[in-house]
């Protein structure tokens, strides 16, 4: 018996996976049990698929999750008020609102990034992707690209500096934040 995902859930699910990691940070900022952070987390992710239809694609995704976190994040506060370590609404409202704002500066920083990546060439690109790609340790580069593991080590750290001004850089060039 095969099933479908119809195209509204494909989408749901693909900005949700996009969104998690701060939807994450959100919730683990003000739900101190790792219990209980993980339901909540789990009751977010099904709120965010439920109530997908009501996202307005002109927003940012993140945001609108994180929006939705926080009525999540109210109700077990709710039923959490006797406990001493509760945040309040103002709190939480506050916390939801930086959450998203880092969110965002970071997604433009990956753009950057990955901009930054293409421009490399020639060897540093080679050990960039052995390293990042294919997940091999100094000493494994160094067999297959004729180095000793001591220069692949400077040489990747090199490279991760040149990137790192490069996203400076275009992160100021663009004054977005």
């Amino acid at each position: 018996m095969e099933k479908r995902v119809d195209e509204t859930t494909r989408q749901a699910t693909r900005q949700w996976t996009l969104a998690q990691p701060a939807v994450s940070a959100f919730v683990t900022s003000v739900v101190r049990d790792f219990r209980d952070r993980d339901d909540v987390l789990q009751d977010v992710a099904v709120a965010v698929i439920e109530s997908f239809d009501s996202y307005d694609p002109n927003f940012p995704f993140v945001a609108w999750a994180i929006g939705v976190a926080r009525n999540q994040v109210r109700l077990y506060l709710r039923e959490r008020r006797r406990d001493r370590l509760v945040f309040d609404d103002d709190t939480v409202a506050s916390l939801a609102i930086a959450v998203a704002e880092v969110a965002h500066e970071e997604s433009n920083r990956m753009e950057h990034l990955d901009d930054c990546i293409h421009s490399i060439e020639g060897r540093a690109r080679l050990l960039l992707k052995l390293r990042y790609k294919s997940d091999m340790k100094p000493a494994a580069i160094a067999d297959r690209v004729d180095m000793t593991a001591n220069a692949v080590a400077k040489a990747l750290q090199r490279v991760r500096d040149r990137l790192r001004k490069c996203v400076d850089q275009k992160h100021l060039k663009t004054g977005v934040s």
